[in-house]
């Protein structure tokens, strides 16, 4: 009988797929839309896959070979990793990626792919960003509560698929190796209350409170009166819920609120745990001016915030890679990471002194490892909560930034700074009573 057409084109594929398996030496194989199966290493299993489920997302990728095309490619079903994570993957084919393109035979490769040239890509339904002021000032079109719903309010069931019972959504601080993630974020909500030094009777301001977990911590174990600002309106349900649930009216208030809105005596203690990465470089001036009008003279504020390592000027530093740009189409729009002096700079110029700086690039990836195997663990859950989509959009979302953590691409550091005022700190001389 004669092949079809679609026969040829896979066979085109499995040929160049043998021969970067040949130098790749996975431990996966690549399975194709007839069904067929290609090991990427000598000795590949084939309990892990990437599946090619749909020959028009190659077209898509020979006319359009931007990192883009391959997530809404995982976003329509195109393509898919069976059996596992992007974890799984990258750990299975370690060894032959560094300088694998250089490697490939370029004939074999334009003969394989040339006949997608000419074919139809697939309908693309495009699961990204779409709403205006995405990278806007503050004030000047940038809409934050709607860039915040795009990414938060998904569904508050969703998030409970792969976080803590606390609903913490933030880098944990891991003590041992065997400490759980509901014990690792107790932890680091314990550690920020130390380091700011929370004491009974204490007012603190959390920018960006989530689901409350700060909040709800510190009021619980520390006694202070804790208010909790959010622009996602189901965080503000959930946490609203939950501090009446829990008794706690008295002592935590959750508001759905930009927190320069905030018309209020100034604050003994503020907290920002991973809110920073969503404000954008070009209001980090006017971010720290509204903290630091919150705050009373050398009250004590944490600021936690991952940040990307800088380049030779700011110039090369602001210039976007393909995967930011995924990033801020697919998951978090507004979102920018700030280098560690860029973050320090503006806070020096706005009324701080810093005092202890501390990272937790590896704490980070552990975290996102940990929520990668809990969303894959319940994805069919997820699938029936946000649709399998967003669900194989997140999964990658996770699982790529648990590499970026683990290999260094990007870090995290806590930052405990107070409202500069003349005379004594009124701080520890030593780290001493932090790590007890």
């Amino acid at each position: 009988m004669a092949e079809t057409p679609t026969d040829r084109r896979a066979e085109g594929i499995r040929r160049l797929a043998d021969h970067i398996g040949g130098m790749l030496k996975a431990d996966l194989v690549l399975r194709l839309w007839d069904g067929s199966t290609v090991k990427l290493g000598p000795d590949a299993r084939d309990d892990l896959a990437i599946a090619i489920r749909d020959p028009a997302l190659l077209t898509r990728l020979v006319r359009k070979p931007k990192l883009g095309t391959l997530i809404e490619g995982f976003a329509t079903g195109a393509i898919g990793i069976e059996g596992g994570t992007l974890l799984d993957l990258a750990a299975r084919a370690e060894g032959g990626r560094r300088g694998l393109l250089k490697k490939v035979d370029k004939g074999l490769a334009a003969r394989a792919l040339l006949p997608f040239l000419f074919g139809s890509g697939p309908a693309v339904t495009d699961h990204g960003w779409r709403g205006p002021g995405d990278a806007a000032q503050y004030g000047k079109g940038r809409d934050d509560k709607a860039l915040m719903h795009f990414h938060y309010d998904l569904s508050n069931a969703f998030y409970a698929l792969f976080l803590d019972p606390e609903m913490v959504y933030t880098c944990a601080y891991w003590p041992t190796p065997e400490t759980t993630l509901a014990e690792a974020q107790f932890a680091k909500l314990d550690l920020v209350c130390r380091k700011l030094r929370l004491s009974p009777g204490e007012r603190l301001l959390d920018i960006g409170c989530g689901w409350g977990g700060m909040v709800i911590h510190a009021a619980t174990h520390w006694g202070v009166h804790a208010t909790g600002v959010t622009l996602a309106e189901e965080q503000f349900a959930y946490a609203t819920e939950k501090v009446k649930r829990l008794g706690l009216q008295d002592r935590v208030t959750i508001l759905l609120k930009d927190f320069r809105q905030l018309d209020v005596p100034p604050f003994d203690k503020v907290s920002s745990i991973g809110m920073y990465e969503a404000v954008g470089l070009d209001n980090r001036e006017g971010y720290f001016r509204g903290v630091k009008e919150r705050l009373r003279p050398r009250g004590a504020y944490l600021h936690h915030a991952i940040a990307r390592p800088m380049k030779k000027n700011e110039k090369e530093f602001r210039k976007k890679r393909p995967e930011f740009e995924a990033l801020v189409k697919y998951i978090f729009p507004g979102g920018e990471l700030d280098h560690l002096g860029g973050t320090h700079d503006a806070m020096e110029r706005n009324g701080f002194e810093i005092h202890d700086v501390e990272g937790l690039r590896e704490h980070y990836g552990r975290t996102c490892r940990a929520w990668t195997e809990n969303l894959h663990a319940n994805r069919d859950a997820a699938i029936a909560e946000v649709g399998s989509a967003k669900t194989d959009l997140w999964l990658l979302y996770l699982a790529g930034c648990a590499l970026a953590f683990e290999r260094g691409t990007v870090g995290i550091f806590q930052t405990l700074a107070t409202r500069r005022a003349r005379g004594p700190a009124g701080l520890p001389a030593t780290r001493a009573d932090l790590y007890r």
